[in-house]
């Protein structure tokens, strides 16, 4: 880049060339990510009129130079799609621009008058700071203008200019561990509007990721039918983690207000130590008869709804198949069954070698056990041979890693980037050019 700092005013109207010279349009106006923080948002890219009057979105990393007559844009595809603004967005020019802040310091009025722009180390281009005049009153001469830190002033984060209906559109787009940081950061009041909104499905995924003391925070806000309903939907094991944290007669009440199918696990999670494999085991592992075959085991694996870790493997037992279940036969790695024909049985490819873990084994005994066998999950059995489910990494870092760790998320806002689709294959999408 030809600059360290662009003041997005000057850029309005500014002609944009691509890597042949050939001129494309002009810069209209600089789109922004917003952020739950106080912490300054990153830019996305530009709005560029063609010669036909649309407006197209082009990424920054697009940009090569910004001089002060123009911007030139490096060689590949831009998608010609109009652009469309995102809930989580907004406009430096058209809408940054005359926006009423408070200054952090002096809780002083002021309007924006410009934004400036910086790069960063990673390529990346942030709203680093702001132009600021006082209010006028009356027919008052205008006052000064001072250059801040985008940090100094109040009223510009995500939770400041979205109403409840718009963060519930961010949300939609973001990860629950990512959504979990992001409502840390609300105000209490917006926080329990943006709960009261969730389906309990979505809320139980965000409270599976939140710290406990946020935890309990929400759990208390929520009346005890709800309460009881969300806990349902959780799994089961981060269901009696937070149970453990309150009360013994608040648990019960809200155990007692589950359906007893759902209670069952939960207690009987809830009766090992919390550090210990019986204790951070889920109940709900993949588990299939000796008769199922590779394919029913590959289609069981693809389901979306089991993390990562459990999904590693399958594990073979005699009916009955849900924990604790029949005599335990052993386990198939999810790289043995990409091996294998679809056709055989996996009695036919099962492990019957691996050691297992027994239920009152300690969080330093899992960890020696994981590293030993290069594994990310293994099975929980008792000693007369029955499967009582499976411990996966993840559970097992949450508990190594210090209690608030979930607060020292660097990144709050986890709002997701707009998708590449102006990398698209010109060939395959008559709406991409290339520049």
């Amino acid at each position: 880049m030809s600059t360290d700092r662009v003041f997005v005013a000057r850029l309005a109207g500014m002609a944009v060339f691509g890597p042949d010279g050939e001129r494309i349009g002009k810069v209209r106006d600089l789109v922004a990510s917003l952020r739950v923080d106080a912490s300054p948002p990153r830019v996305l890219g530009l709005v560029v009129e063609l010669a036909t009057r649309r407006r197209i979105f082009v990424p920054m990393l697009r940009v090569t130079s910004i001089d002060p007559g123009a911007v030139t844009l490096a060689t590949g595809s831009v998608s010609l799609r109009g652009f469309a603004q995102r809930p989580n967005e907004t406009l430096l020019v058209g809408q940054l621009i005359d926006a009423r802040v408070r200054l952090v310091e002096s809780g002083e009025e002021v309007v924006v008058v410009d934004a400036a722009i910086e790069p960063t180390r990673s390529r990346d281009w942030v709203v680093g700071r702001l132009a600021l005049r006082a209010r006028r009153h009356g027919l008052s001469r205008r006052g000064p203008v001072q250059v801040v830190p985008w940090n100094a002033v109040t009223g510009l984060s995500l939770s400041d200019r979205q109403g409840t209906a718009g963060l519930l559109a961010v949300f939609e787009t973001m990860r629950p561990a990512d959504v979990a940081a992001a409502l840390s950061e609300l105000p209490e009041k917006r926080q329990h509007e943006v709960v009261d909104s969730l389906d309990d499905e979505r809320l139980a995924d965000v409270f599976e990721e939140m710290s406990e003391s946020d935890q309990r925070k929400l759990l208390e806000h929520l009346n005890a039918e709800r309460a009881a309903d969300v806990l349902e939907a959780m799994s089961p094991d981060d269901a009696a983690d937070l149970l453990h944290e309150l009360p013994d007669a608040d648990a019960d009440a809200l155990l007692a207000l589950m359906e007893p199918g759902e209670s069952g696990p939960v207690r009987r999670l809830m009766s090992y130590s919390s550090d210990t494999a019986g204790g951070l085991m889920t109940p709900e592992p993949i588990i299939l008869r000796p008769d199922a075959t590779v394919a029913e085991a590959l289609a069981r694996i693809r389901n979306p709804d089991y993390p990562p870790a459990l999904a590693s493997m399958v594990f073979v037992c005699r009916p009955p198949s849900e924990t604790p279940t029949g005599r335990y036969l052993g386990c198939v790695h999810t790289q043995r069954l990409l091996r294998e024909a679809p056709f055989d049985l996996v009695a036919g490819v099962v492990d019957t070698e691996l050691a297992r873990l027994t239920p009152d084994a300690t969080l330093g005994e899992i960890t020696r056990y994981f590293a030993a066998y290069n594994l990310v999950a293994g099975p929980v059995v008792d000693s007369e041979d029955h499967l009582l489910g499976a411990v996966s990494v993840d559970d097992v870092l949450d508990h190594l890693l210090p209690p608030d760790w979930r607060d020292r998320l660097t990144e709050p806002e986890g709002v997701p980037d707009r998708e590449p689709d102006h990398d698209a294959n010109p060939d395959a999408n008559p709406e991409v050019a290339d520049a």
